[in-house]
This record gives C-alpha cells, structure tokens and sequence, in this order.
C-alpha cells in the first residue's frame, strides 16, 4: 500500500467556526459537555485555537451516532451507544459512559444493565498483548480475554455479545488481532460495513475519551503545578536490531523502513467510489490505498477523521513543534505495539527533528529509553495517556512545563497521543503491515 502521508492542509484559524464569536451559536460539543468546559473560560479558549480539530472531532461523533445518510450495514443507534456506554466503562470514564446510557435507556433499557455487568467482568489494564513472534515477544504481556455469562450473553444477543468482545480487545489488547477475530464478526451478522463502522467506533471513542481526561488534567492542574523533577532511572540500553526484510513478510521488530500494509476485509473497489466516498477521502490520491478504501465503507466518519488527522499534525499556528507531534504518536504507536504507524510517524518525527539515532533508540529500547529530558517528558505524557485507564495527571503537566511547553502546545501533544489511540486500532484490527 502507499504509505500514509499527510498532506499539507491550509488552516481557517478565522473563519467560519474557527472564530470563537461563532462559538456562542454553535451546535453543542460533546467534548466540551463531557470535560464540563464553560463557555469563556481558559480551556475553551484554548479548544477555538484549533478550530478544525474542534469541528471535526464533533463531526466524527455526529457521523458515528447520528449518521444523516447511514452507510449501507445494518448497525442500529442502540448498538452504537451500547458499545461507546461499555467501550467509555472499560476506561472508567464515568461522564462519558453515563452520556451513551442515558441514550440508549429509551432504545433498549435490557441492554444498559447488561453492559454495565459485562463492563465490571472485563475491566482490567491496558495495553497488553503478544507481539509477532520475533525480538519483540520479551515485551508480551498476558491479560483478560473476555467472557461473558451464559446469562449475559443471551440478554445481549449473538450479535452485540460478538460486537462488545470485538470493543474489549480494540480497547485492551489490539496488539493481538487477527483475522479469525474479524471471522467471528462475521459469523455474529456483521457485514464488512458493519465492522468498519464498529471499529471507527470503538477507536474513536479511545481518543475521545483521552481528550476528554487530558483537557480535565490540564483544566485542574496547569495553574497549580510545580517545576518537576526528571525522569529517575536511566534505561537499559539494548542492541539495535537489524532487521531482515524481505518482500512479502510480516516485521517482527519495529522499524523505520516503509512497510505496506493489507486488509483483512475487502475494500471498496476504485471504479465503484462515488462522489461521497472521494469527499471521505478528502485527498483523491487516497482512492489508491487499501486502507483508505476498505474504510471510505463509512465515509462519513473517514472524512471527518482524515481532517482531524490533518489538523493536529499539520496547523503551524504556535503550539507543539512538529516533530515532537509526531514523537508522541511514535512513542503511542510503540506502546500500543502498532508496527505499521510506527514506523510511518518515527520517520517523520526522524526527518523533522534530525535525530533518527534517538527516534531509533524508542523503537529499539521502547517508550522507556533516554531521549534527553524533554523528549523524555513528551514521550512519558504520550504513554500514560495510551495506558487504559489513562494514567497521565498532573506530574506529567508538570514535566512538560519544566521543558518549555505552554498549554498550547500541551494540548497538542494530547491531542497527538490520543488520535493515534484512534489510528492504532484501525490499523491493527482491519490488517496487517508487510515489508
């Protein structure tokens, strides 16, 4: 497949929804309902500084959950928020998850308490996982596959039951996927579309859900903190592997090389997209990728994420350099154990920052390694925002203001770190990456 890259996308920082005087008739904000965001306080601000990724994470929502022209799957409102309402439990988000249960009540009053019993048997944390088999299976970790009750199972149904195991391992342990998980869909009644449509779903609500944790970190604690000590304990160095690639075969290690990656689900076919599969799309040179096909299946969500994608990693509107941007979805992408994105955003972070030795020693040593103190900080924010539940608070505010880092640029590293708790799922679910 064509490597993922961004394309440089002009920014509106004052037009349209972009100004914050439109903010006082915009349509509500999940994000700023759910992280309880005023209007006028600093944190709203701070949201309408980036107005393209303000509108269209709101976008992603709307087209996930209130879809104005649904793609051709069957995946009804009452499984969406049954899936967001476990998925939002699992984090322990409460305000996020009470948001879907009250949503989906009127729908299926059966299936909320349900999901919250399936919620309590399969919290655990994240991520864990084996790694192919390979250098890297020292860093497996085993953890909760699961299983639900008899009694359960039969009050969420064969479909939603196969729909809330599929959410737990996008959630836990995505580095595990494989095709016979996509098989079992299958088997449940999910078509093709329908597991586009519950994967985008589920990988989206894991950055949602971090925006939403990180945005009250930095609400309670950026006024509050202290100049923080550096990271104590220095890594263990390990030898760089080098790997052997050949065409066709899976990595086992991560890597910089570009790699191409292959679906486990059929993508649309080129000659069959339609002027609102390009629109998806966004750049019509995407028709050509795999991956950009198999998910313009629902091009909605496609189109509102690939804008989001392009904000966070493209406004040059002050905040976060670039190439720390792209360390934090390196650094994320290591800890998920997506070899693909991490060898597309090392490289870019490599290219930016000049330091291919050091983005090297990350996908070499791990998110652990010494980069130097401010690396080390970002690195760290990334990391415990991806651990689920999210561990990043307020030491980890304190670390980035140590090294520099104003609330804006803080809020583009979260912002960052947590679209690629979206992307990873994507990618390591629907296929695999080959040399």
């Amino acid at each position: 497949m064509t490597e993922i890259v961004h394309a440089p996308e002009a920014t509106n920082a004052g037009t349209q929804t972009g100004t914050h005087a439109g903010a006082q008739t915009a349509p509500p904000d999940v994000i700023d309902l759910l992280a309880g965001i005023a209007p006028g306080d600093w944190l709203d601000q701070l949201r309408w500084s980036r107005p393209q990724t303000r509108d269209q994470a709101q976008k992603s929502h709307d087209a996930l959950f209130s879809p104005a022209a649904p793609v051709a799957g069957q995946v009804s409102a009452a499984e969406r928020h049954a899936v967001a309402a476990f998925v939002a439990l699992l984090h322990q988000q409460a305000a996020v998850a009470d948001f879907h249960l009250q949503a989906l009540e009127p729908l299926a009053p059966t299936w909320a308490q349900a999901v919250r019993h399936a919620a309590a048997v399969g919290t655990v944390q994240g991520p864990y996982g084996r790694f192919p088999e390979g250098p890297l299976t020292v860093e497996d970790r085993e953890g909760l596959e699961l299983h639900l009750s008899d009694t359960l199972r039969t009050v969420l149904g064969g479909r939603l039951h196969a729909a809330l195991r599929h959410a737990h391992f996008l959630v836990f342990h995505p580095r595990d996927a494989q095709p016979q998980r996509l098989r079992a869909l299958e088997a449940a009644g999910w078509s093709a579309d329908d597991i586009v449509v519950l994967s985008q779903l589920v990988a989206f609500l894991s950055f949602q859900i971090r925006v939403v944790a990180g945005l009250g970190v930095l609400s309670a604690h950026w006024d509050t903190t202290a100049a923080a000590a550096a990271r104590t304990g220095a890594s263990q160095p390990v030898a760089p592997v080098h790997e052997e690639v050949v065409p066709g075969t899976a990595p086992v290690v991560f890597t910089q090389a570009e790699l191409d990656w292959q679906p486990w689900l059929a993508p649309l076919e080129e000659a069959a997209l339609t002027h609102r599969h390009y629109d998806g799309l966004v750049d019509a040179v995407r028709a050509k990728s795999p991956y950009f096909r198999l998910l313009a299946r629902d091009p909605d969500t496609l189109g509102a994420r690939t804008r989001t994608d392009k904000d966070i990693f493209y406004n040059p509107e002050a905040g976060l350099p670039r190439a720390e941007r792209e360390l934090a979805a390196a650094a994320t992408s290591r800890h998920n154990g997506c070899i693909y994105c991490a060898s597309v955003h090392a490289r870019f972070a490599s290219h930016f920052a000049r330091r291919r030795e050091d983005v090297q020693r990350l996908l070499d040593e791990g998110v652990h390694a010494d980069l130097g103190a401010r690396w080390n900080a970002i690195v760290d924010a990334s990391v415990a925002l991806t651990d689920t539940p999210s561990r990043y608070n307020a030491s980890h505010v304190a670390a980035l203001r140590t090294q520099g880092l104003d609330a804006q640029a803080a809020a583009d590293l979260l912002h960052a770190a947590a679209f690629f708790n979206w992307a990873n799922r994507l990618m390591l679910s629907l296929g695999e990456p080959r040399y």
